[in-house]
């Protein structure tokens, strides 16, 4: 029998001891106000976190991917973060890749048992071709999951980075990967329910993971995302907002610089602020690694 009686998931939370019973309003306010530990409780974690990002960031510069590997909620948490990674950002969908226990079909129906296999978190990353130069990061709410374990253990083998997310301290993967991150919300609503605010705290730090690791590749421009690809009207019409309220320039010059540059805002962006041509405004985008906020007037 499994020992979970280590693992803060797992734990009974006095606060809803009455939780059936209550009424709609009094659950209403007693999830919310146990949701706010899930933003909390990520503070005490700020300095792992930062080594984390420090470490993905650097894979991606050098040409690796990040990696999310994970079971059930923590699985699909990953892929999520993984998914919004190309219209946001502009990258492939092979730069951040999301693997799920039980493969893809376990995103929307639960595979029973997958999690609890070593073997498929190494061979889902042999199917994927990873490798050294690539980092690995294990999530599970409870720090323990074996399919997770395997992933961590086979990208340390080859010598690849890895990283951990977990909802409980001294974790099983927390002790294995390179750059742990430990952020504990507290007992759940529902007794082990980790899809509450373990999940809510894991998703708050792949928010940050993903999103300091492109802006750190210049794919962010003060606030705006200049990498952003046009795959629909919205992002058409957000990328002609952008233009426009970053360079002052007129709805009409946006459309245009738009057109000239094939939906690239970034190129477009610096040829109206700097005033140059397309292939000048390229130029001085590959000197400044692709940031703009390094290019000098």
């Amino acid at each position: 029998m499994i020992d979970l009686s280590k693992v803060k998931t797992e734990k009974v939370n006095p606060n809803t001891s009455n939780f059936s019973s209550m009424s709609i309003r009094e659950a209403l306010e007693i999830m919310n106000e146990e949701d706010l530990k899930s933003v909390e409780c990520i503070k005490e974690q700020f300095d792992n976190i930062e080594r984390l990002i420090s470490k993905t960031s650097d894979v991606l510069r050098s040409g690796g991917r990040i990696i999310y590997a994970g079971a059930g909620t923590s699985g699909r948490l990953g892929v999520l973060d993984a998914v919004e990674c190309p219209p946001t950002f502009g990258v492939d969908y092979n730069t951040v890749v999301g693997l799920i226990a039980g493969g893809d079909n376990a995103f929307v129906k639960a595979k029973e048992g997958a999690e609890d296999s070593k073997e498929e978190g190494k061979k889902n990353l042999e199917k994927i071709n990873f490798s050294q130069k690539d980092i690995l990061i294990g999530i599970a709410a409870s720090g323990r999951t074996p399919y997770v374990i395997g992933a961590i253990e086979y990208a340390k083998s080859i010598g690849a980075s890895t990283g951990s997310i977990a909802c409980t301290t001294e974790s099983e993967i927390g002790r294995i990967s390179d750059y742990p991150v430990e952020v504990v919300p507290g007992p759940e609503v529902l007794t082990g329910s980790t899809r509450l605010k373990a999940g809510t705290s894991t998703k708050l730090v792949l928010n940050m993971i993903s999103t300091i690791s492109m802006k750190n590749l210049g794919k962010v421009y003060k606030n705006y995302m200049v990498d952003l690809k046009l795959s629909n009207k919205k992002l058409s019409t957000r990328a002609i907002n952008i233009l426009t309220e970053v360079t002052g320039c007129s709805v009409e010059e946006a459309e245009e610089k738009l057109k000239e540059t094939d939906g690239h805002v970034k190129l477009a962006i610096v040829m109206i602020l700097f005033n140059l041509n397309k292939e000048d405004a390229l130029n001085r985008l590959n000197e400044s690694d692709g940031h703009i906020d390094k290019i000098n007037m």
